[in-house]
C-alpha cells in the first residue's frame, strides 16, 4: 500500500512519521492521515513531534488520538513533576530536560542549569511528545531510532524508551560539568589568602536544587514502568528501562551529594570570614592597647598640680618618652609573639 502524500505539517508540529516493521513510510503526513493509514494496515504505529503548542492547536491531535483532557492541559501549560499517569489506554510521562550554561568560571554565572520538558503520550499506535524549552530538541533521538530498525519495530514503547534514555544522558553530562565546578569552587575555598563570597555558592547551591527536582521524582516513574504498571510497555522493553533506572539512580546520589558538599563549603566560609573578623578585632585591640600607654601617660602628666614628680627635673621629659617607648615595645612584642599583628 502507498502512503498518501498530505499537505505539509503546520509549524508547531516538527514532526509526523509512520513507522511500520521499524521502517520509516515516505512522505509528509498529517496527524489524521497518519493514524488513517496505520489502522487501515493494522500494524506499525504514528510519532508526532509537537513543540510548545496552544491549546487550540493541540486540540485536533488530542480529539484524533483520544488523549485525556487533564493531560493535555498539563502537556499544554508544562511547570509538572517528573510523572507517570495512565487514562484508559494511553499513557502519560513527563520528563523535565536540563541543560549545562556554559560559563568562565562557576562564580560567573547566576544560571548553571537550564530546564525544560518532555511529555509523552503513549499509545497501542502512536506516540505523541510534546517539549518545551529550546534546548529540548529530539532529532537526533529519532535519527538513531530510524537508524536500528530492530528496536523501533518494538513499538511506542521503544520511543518513550529512547526518550527516557537521551534525557537521563543528558543529566548524567550536566552532572560531570557541575562536579568539575564544585571542584574549583572547592579549591578557591581553600586555598590560602582568598576572599570567597557565600552568595556564589549558594547560586550554585540552588542550581543544584534545581537539577534534584528534575531528577529526584522520574525514580518513581521509571520504577513503576519497570514493575509493569502497563501492558503498553511489553516485557523485553521493561528491560531496557532498568539500565535507565539504574543511571538514574547513580545521578540523584550524586546530586544529592553535590547538596551537602555545597553546605560544607558554605560552613567553611563562614568560617574563613569568622577567623578573619577575629583576626581584625585581634589587630585593632593590640594598636588600641599600643595607643593606650602614651595616652595614659600624656593624661597624667597633662593635670594641673604644681607638685608632682620630675616636673621640674631637667631630665623627666627624655624619662617619660623612654618609658612610654619602652613599654609600647613590649606591648608590640607581645602582640607579634601571639599573633595578634
Amino acid at each position: 500500500m502507498l502512503p498518501r502524500l498530505r499537505v505539509p505539517v503546520s509549524a508547531y508540529v516538527v514532526d509526523c512519521g509512520v513507522y511500520v516493521d521499524g521502517e520509516r513510510l515516505p512522505g509528509r503526513w498529517t496527524h489524521d492521515a497518519a493514524i488513517d493509514e496505520v489502522r487501515e494496515r493494522g500494524e506499525g504505529f504514528v510519532w508526532i513531534g509537537l513543540h510548545e503548542p496552544t491549546e487550540d492547536q493541540i486540540t485536533g491531535i488530542a480529539e484524533t488520538y483520544g488523549l485525556h483532557e487533564l493531560a493535555v492541559e498539563d502537556a499544554v501549560h508544562a511547570h509538572n513533576r517528573p510523572k507517570l499517569e495512565r487514562y484508559d489506554d494511553t499513557l502519560f510521562m513527563v520528563l523535565k530536560t536540563v541543560s549545562y550554561v556554559g560559563h568562565a568560571e562557576p562564580t560567573t554565572s547566576n544560571e548553571i542549569v537550564e530546564t525544560g520538558e518532555v511529555q509523552a503520550f503513549v499509545g497501542r499506535d502512536f506516540v505523541v511528545t510534546v517539549r518545551h524549552g529550546k534546548h529540548t530538541g529530539l532529532a537526533a533521538v529519532r535519527r538513531k531510532l530510524e537508524e536500528d530498525s530492530e528496536q523501533l519495530a518494538l513499538g511506542p514503547a521503544a520511543v518513550l524508551h529512547a526518550i527516557a534514555d537521551h534525557v537521563v544522558d543528558t543529566y548524567l553530562e550536566v552532572t560531570e560539568a557541575i562536579e568539575d565546578d564544585i571542584d574549583e569552587l572547592e579549591a578557591e575555598v581553600f586555598a590560602p589568602r582568598t576572599t570567597m563570597d557565600p552568595e556564589q555558592i549558594y547560586v550554585m547551591k540552588r542550581e543544584i536544587l534545581e537539577l534534584r527536582r528534575a531528577v529526584t521524582p522520574l525514580l518513581k516513574p521509571l520504577h513503576k514502568i519497570t514493575e509493569g504498571y502497563s501492558s503498553l510497555i511489553p516485557h523485553e522493553v521493561r528491560s531496557y528501562f532498568r539500565d535507565i533506572e539504574d543511571h538514574l539512580s547513580g545521578v540523584a546520589e550524586r546530586v544529592a551529594g553535590f547538596n551537602e558538599l555545597l553546605t560544607t563549603l558554605v560552613d567553611a566560609v563562614l568560617a574563613k570570614v569568622s577567623m578573619r573578623q577575629n583576626s581584625d578585632m585581634r589587630k585593632i585591640t593590640a594598636y588600641a592597647a599600643l595607643i593606650t600607654v602614651p595616652t595614659m601617660v600624656a593624661g597624667i602628666y597633662g593635670m594641673n598640680f604644681d607638685y608632682m614628680p620630675e616636673l621640674h627635673w631637667q631630665f623627666g621629659y627624655p624619662l617619660v618618652i623612654l618609658v612610654i617607648a619602652l613599654a609600647c615595645g613590649l606591648l608590640y612584642r607581645n602582640f607579634r609573639r601571639n599573633g595578634w599583628l
